[in-house]
This record gives structure tokens, C-alpha cells and sequence, in this order.
């Protein structure tokens, strides 16, 4: 791992999406005192953001658009598709609480069982219509941020991050050192986990 994939990155940011008519809409911001945290190379954010990212210095501010090809792809039509109800019944009972239209849930894909993210569309009562587009799919993101921290990140820093990544400790890799904000939830992936817009690296 080279000196570009092993940085500790921390930002304060806000993200636009920018729609093909030109209208811009803030997506996600960081909190006052709660900056983005990354190790880079890791495929913890969106590798663009990364590559934007990653040599700039304590201090740098950065202000940089990606096109929908640079971000997260086009939208694609086929990524929507119906599903049996009998798929999200919980003890013979569909699960009303966590399916709904506009939540985001985990779905399993192919004859390997992939696991993808999904948004549920509509709930009727021959199925359930899911969106495996990304989120922003279709739309160019523009970054608007300042970079507070820069640096080699520590072994210990680099194992905790792939821990979490691989299930072990927060498996999502939001970068929380504990899942009591429920942001691992099967069913709403409701945090952000930064510049990946929920959306992120998923």
C-alpha cells in the first residue's frame, strides 16, 4: 500500500446534485463537529472523490464537479423491477414496517447472491417495484468542501477500517466506532456515509 492509499482523511463538505435541466439540490452536508473520516484506497468513498481528494493539504479548500459518468452512471430503466410480496413477509406477515415506498433496503442478486442496494418504489398488492439505480444516478455531483486533516494513516487505523468493512465491529463502514445510531440496518441505510451519498460506495 503506497503513501496515496494509506491517508487519514478528514473533510467538512456539502454535496449538490445537479439535474439535466441545471437544478441544483443539496444531497448531504457535514455536521458542525462531525467532519467525514476516510482511510483512502480502501473503497470506503467514491474513487473520483478520492482521486479530488487525497493530495490536498490541511487548509486546501475544494470545489469540483463530476460528470454522471465520472459520478455514478446514467440512470438505467432495466434497474427497475417488480417483486412477489411473499419476499418481504416476516412469519407469514409482510413486513409493513420496513418496506414503503422510499425506503432503502439490501436485496440479494444473482445466482451468487450478491448483496445491492435497492430503493422500494411502490408497495401494491401484486408486488413491490425496486430501484437498484443508485440514488444519484443520471445527475453530476458538485463537492464544495474544506480539507481539515491530511495524513499517513496508522496500521491500527488501517485494520479497524478494514475490520469494519468486513463485517467485524460496524460492518457498514460508515466509520462509527458503534452501530447504536442504527446506521447498519438491513433495511434503512438511512446515515450517509459521505461522499458516496448514501449513497457511497455501495
Amino acid at each position: 500500500m503506497d503513501k496515496k492509499q494509506s491517508k487519514y482523511i478528514t473533510v467538512s463538505y456539502q454535496l449538490y446534485s445537479i439535474g439535466k435541466d441545471g437544478t441544483k439540490h443539496l444531497e448531504e452536508k457535514t455536521e458542525q463537529g462531525r467532519p467525514f473520516q476516510f482511510i483512502s484506497g480502501l473503497g470506503v468513498t467514491h474513487e473520483t472523490f478520492e482521486e479530488k481528494i487525497v493530495d490536498l493539504q490541511p487548509g486546501d479548500s475544494f470545489d469540483f464537479t463530476l460528470t454522471p459518468e465520472e459520478a455514478f452512471g446514467e440512470y438505467n430503466p432495466d434497474g427497475v423491477r417488480k417483486v412477489a410480496r411473499e419476499n418481504f413477509a416476516i412469519n407469514g406477515h409482510f413486513d409493513h414496517e420496513n418496506i414503503y415506498p422510499g425506503a432503502v433496503i439490501t436485496i440479494l442478486m444473482g445466482e451468487e447472491e450478491q448483496r445491492q442496494m435497492a430503493m422500494v418504489t411502490k408497495v401494491e398488492e401484486d408486488g413491490v417495484t425496486l430501484d437498484t439505480n443508485p440514488p444519484l444516478a443520471g445527475k453530476s455531483l458538485q463537492f464544495m468542501g474544506l480539507v481539515l486533516e491530511n495524513r499517513e494513516a496508522t496500521i491500527e487505523e488501517i485494520q479497524t477500517q478494514i475490520n469494519r468493512l468486513s463485517g467485524e465491529g460496524c460492518g457498514c463502514g460508515c466509520g462509527c466506532d458503534d452501530c447504536g445510531d442504527g446506521c447498519c440496518d438491513d433495511h434503512h441505510h438511512g446515515h450517509d456515509d459521505g461522499c458516496g451519498c448514501g449513497h457511497c460506495h455501495h
